[in-house]
């Protein structure tokens, strides 16, 4: 069932430690604004209203469920994790999540691994450190600043092709135990990635514009999300 269906860009908030300028950053670009679970507690703490708190609700602070009350969508199964939950009940073009990267290593790895299922959905990662997302209907061209830090990190089988990196991937087989290409530099203006497979881009998070930017090119030119390979 979706609880949330929008015409812009969600902003989701998730429950390891968002920093409030990331918050700000992604609302700046994706203005709806819905909460997972403990993200509620950041979302609160800036005076902010989500359209929704969506989770099972197990970190979830007395005040939040209280101020939240009229918006809580507890879902109780225990099988899926509350990106997971969200994600499948959250309908928009595109959405920036914060929050759900550079904490525990057990529940970032569960995000990625949800990103792999579900490669039909637009998501960009804003953390701390980092501005990932996969490369979305297996082609994303990139504005970006020489010197620029690009990593490509396959989650499963990926065959990869790059343009305008300083190192370039030219038709390579990709694998998360095999090649992969970390700390890679943008070399050139405008980066082609071209993927088949969900292949992870990150960059910095300053780079969030520039991304977001990649993503609308793609809808202009009519890009169906389907989620297929090339």
């Amino acid at each position: 069932m979706i609880i949330v269906d929008s015409f812009d860009a969600i902003t989701l908030v998730g429950g390891a430690n968002p920093r409030p300028a990331d918050i700000t950053t992604a609302l700046s670009h994706a203005p709806i604004l819905v909460a997972a679970d403990g993200g509620a507690d950041a979302v609160l703490a800036m005076s902010l209203r989500p359209r929704a708190v969506i989770g099972d609700m197990d970190s979830l602070g007395a005040a939040a469920r209280h101020a939240f009350a009229d918006c809580l969508h507890p879902v109780a199964e225990q099988s899926t994790t509350d990106f997971e939950k969200c994600l499948i009940r959250v309908a928009a073009p595109l959405i920036v999540a914060v929050g759900f990267s550079g904490g525990r290593l057990d529940h970032t790895l569960a995000v990625l691994n949800v990103l792999a299922r579900y490669r039909d959905r637009m998501v960009i990662l804003l953390g701390p450190d980092d501005t990932s997302f996969l490369v979305p209907q297996g082609h994303v061209g990139l504005d970006l600043p020489l010197g620029m830090r690009l990593s490509l990190l396959p989650l499963a089988d990926v065959r990869g092709d790059t343009r305008g990196l300083r190192w370039p991937v030219s038709d390579a087989a990709m694998h998360p135990t095999g090649f992969i290409s970390p700390s890679n530099e943008v070399a050139a203006p405008h980066v082609e990635i071209r993927a088949t497979g969900p292949l992870l881009v990150s960059l910095p998070p300053v780079a969030l514009p520039s991304v977001i930017a990649a993503v609308r090119r793609n809808d202009a030119v009519g890009v169906a999300r389907s989620g297929s390979d090339l």
